[in-house]
């Protein structure tokens, strides 16, 4: 026996074994809500939580879909999960480009005073958003778009605002200022060197904004409870209602589709495009 390789291997060992008991606990809960979801009522009555379906069922997911209730709507996840999809996609595009545009000012065209107006931003990094729902409801009101999709939009392009912003600034940060000197010396102006030559070398940071943003927005509750209308609900109110509407049998089943349902998008996205947000921050996403 290798004496040598002994603790190297005890120690992989070690690693590996703490990565699967992480991995099973994290992981657990998401079997459990597949499982479930793919049983009938009279399975879950008499099996136990970690048994596996006996045949695959999947009238759970189109009642969840289409059929169950929320409150006296008995619509199913359908209409919230059309409300969700209209409001993050823009907001998402919005505070992406809202946030480039303000990094690459804050870098590259630096004036009196932009360091100071930069830290004043960062205060909405670390800021509670709960202190923010008073005047933001009143803003909306005076704006005339309050319990609207389109009033969400822009609750989230304001509050996502500040951490779009250091994203692209402290990215743009690393951008030798030579290049943009030399594109002024050539005749370019702002427009013409953000779009030709810093939008070209931005796709890892866009990449990283993209998903930070849209994972923060379809998941957030707290503004869709607060400034959504009855016909505006974001999908995170729409489960939160159903799963605590009460009946007569309680659907556990349908609640897990639900909720699987409500999670799919941003799952989705981290597995398609997961790869970009880790190679986006190691190419410097958040160094400054």
């Amino acid at each position: 026996m290798n004496t040598k390789n002994l603790s190297p291997n005890l120690s992989r060992l070690l690693v590996y074994s703490v990565l699967l008991v992480a991995a099973f606990f994290f992981l657990a809960p998401l079997y459990v809500m597949v499982a479930t979801s793919l049983k009938d009522a009279e399975q879950i009555r008499n099996g136990n939580l970690l048994s596996l379906p006996h045949a695959i069922n999947f009238d759970a997911w189109g009642l969840a879909w289409s059929g169950a209730c929320t409150g006296t709507d008995c619509r199913g996840l359908q209409p919230y999960f059309i409300n969700s999809v209209l409001m993050a996609v823009p907001a998402v595009l919005i505070s992406t480009a809202w946030g480039a545009l303000n990094g690459y000012v804050l870098s590259l065209w630096k004036f009196k005073g932009s360091d100071t107006l930069f830290g004043f931003m960062l205060f909405g990094v670390f800021m509670p958003f709960q202190v923010v729902l008073l005047p933001m409801s009143q803003v909306l009101g005076w704006l005339g778009i309050s319990s609207s999709v389109g009033g969400l939009v822009l609750v989230h392009c304001l509050a996502g605002l500040a951490s779009t912003t250091l994203f692209f600034r402290n990215y743009y940060t690393a951008i030798p200022k030579e290049l943009v000197n030399a594109a002024r010396m050539d005749g370019a102006g702002f427009w013409t060197i953000f779009w030709r030559l810093i939008v070209p070398m931005s796709t890892p940071i866009v990449m990283v904004t993209l998903i930070w943003q849209f994972t923060a927005i379809w998941n957030d509750f707290l503004f869709g409870v607060a400034f959504s209308g009855a016909d505006s609900k974001p999908i995170t109110v729409g489960l939160n209602n159903m799963a605590n509407t009460t009946s007569s049998v309680k659907s556990y089943n349908v609640d897990m589709a639900a909720a699987l349902i409500a999670g799919l998008p941003t799952m989705l996205v981290y597995i398609l495009a997961g790869q970009y947000f880790v190679k986006g921050l190691t190419a410097g996403a958040v160094k400054g």
